[in-house]
């Protein structure tokens, strides 16, 4: 019997906690919260994208070791690959998509890019573990047509924005909203060296310095809409720019959180599903998140 992406997505976590529990005394944490901030950081534990001194998870060493005996190609589509194993990819979309943008471009010297973990960008930022980008790629996959237009809240490094570019084309837009300005100038670079920098300079692809919580409304209604962080509720501004017969994925709590799916019927009724529990650091504002510890 094929697996469900839900619960492929929940065994991974199980799996990471598990392991996180066998090599760590600490308790853990949010996996995608940095316990420190280093843009360098080159040791990553699962339920912590920052944590020095961790062992890794045994369950991914073989992996690990395979994707640093090759290319840089090769271990993001090997990274790709392992995702499809497990269960988590099942678009041949998604998966052309994810080995074109190459992940290595979008993640801080010093980390292990091709490594099924999140990892610490600075600023109390995090860029999400390549599973989590999986589904919620597979999640916004109808919405993501060439032509749409897609709106990606906390875009960070720009990874997921990038690939949103590439799904709905130059024919489409694809907008990434961050508040941190460095964030904003480190992505618009590392963007430019992958597969979707074209769509940088035909504006198809645009990233803007902005409270993720208000949206981008210039060029809303969007046909999907993902958000990076946790809000403690469903901001009404994003329902709002979310196109009739759109969707939205939407990490959503404090203590305990789970990632929404919010579908806005032709009519504009809004439904809301929950997918998976998750952590990801809080959706708040500019000054907030940089006095995080």
């Amino acid at each position: 019997m094929m697996m469900s992406r839900r619960r492929a997505v929940q065994l991974l976590r199980e799996r990471f906690r598990s392991c996180f529990l066998a090599h760590r005394s600490d308790r853990p944490t949010s996996i995608h919260r940095p316990q420190s901030v280093s843009p360098h950081c080159s040791s990553v534990a699962p339920y912590s994208s920052s944590s020095s001194g961790a062992s890794p998870r045994p369950g991914f060493l073989a992996m690990e070791h395979g994707l640093w005996s090759s290319g840089a190609s090769d271990k993001n589509k090997a990274m790709v690959e392992q995702l499809q194993r497990y269960g988590v990819i099942k678009s041949t979309k998604v998966a052309e998509v994810m080995e074109t943008i190459d992940r290595g471009l979008f993640v801080p010297p010093g980390g292990s890019p091709y490594f099924d973990s999140p990892m610490a960008i600075g600023y109390n930022a995090t860029i999400s573990a390549p599973h989590m980008h999986a589904a919620c790629l597979e999640l916004l996959e109808d919405h993501l047509q060439p032509g749409m237009r897609a709106l990606d809240v906390g875009s960070g490094t720009g990874y997921l924005t990038a690939c949103f570019a590439l799904m709905v084309g130059p024919e489409g837009r694809a907008v990434g909203v961050e508040h941190i300005p460095e964030l904003v100038a480190s992505s618009t670079e590392n963007i430019k060296k992958s597969a979707a920098g074209p769509q940088l300079s035909d504006g198809s692809l645009s990233i803007h310095i902005a409270d993720g919580r208000e949206g981008w409304p210039e060029l809303a209604p969007y046909d999907c809409i993902h958000v990076g962080a946790a809000a403690p509720q469903i901001p009404e501004a994003l329902i709002e720019q979310l196109k009739p017969g759109g969707r939205m994925v939407i990490p959503v709590g404090t203590v305990f959180q789970e990632l929404k799916v919010v579908d806005k019927k032709l009519d504009g009724t809004v439904t809301v599903r929950d997918e998976t529990s998750v952590r990801y650091v809080p959706l708040t504002s500019k000054d907030a998140q940089l006095q995080s510890n």
